[in-house]
Order: structure tokens, then sequence, then C-alpha cells
């Protein structure tokens, strides 16, 4: 695959933060990405995004997060752990 904007996306695992209210924030560690080699800008797959969704939207503004339980493996389609 290629970025939009200027190169080839690699598979990789990061840690990404979403702001989920006004001034919360939550971090999701070791999320499989689609991420540019060039820019670095980073694009989840469509069974990633949804699993982040339904995480996001299940925590509490309000709540302070270490990590989430767990998100689908891209290559097997199983869910794993997240460390």
């Amino acid at each position: 695959m290629r970025c939009e904007l200027r190169g080839v996306l690699e598979s990789r695992v990061t840690d990404l933060p979403f702001k989920i209210g006004d001034s919360s924030i939550v971090i999701l560690r070791s999320l499989p990405v689609l991420q540019c080699r060039q820019c670095g800008d980073a694009e989840l797959e469509q069974v990633t995004m949804s699993r982040v969704d339904q995480l996001l939207a299940a925590v509490e503004v309000s709540a302070e997060l270490k990590s989430s339980d767990t998100l689908p493996d891209r290559h097997q389609g199983a869910s794993r752990p997240l460390p």
C-alpha cells in the first residue's frame, strides 16, 4: 500500500493517543498500524479501528487507564491480549 501523500505503508506496532473528551486522552498500546516510511502518518485497518471504537466507547472520561483489554490480530483475525 502507499500513503496518499508520500510513500509506502509498512505494517508496524505502535502506541497511539485518542482524545475522548475536552481534557481526556486514552493511549492504546501495541496497536497494529500501517505507517508511511516517508511522512510517518499511521492508518488503522477497518477491523482494528472498529475495535478501537468499541474500547473508547466503554471508557469513562474521568477514569485513568493503563491499557486496554484486546485488539484483533490483523494476520489471524483473532483477538490477542495487549501487554
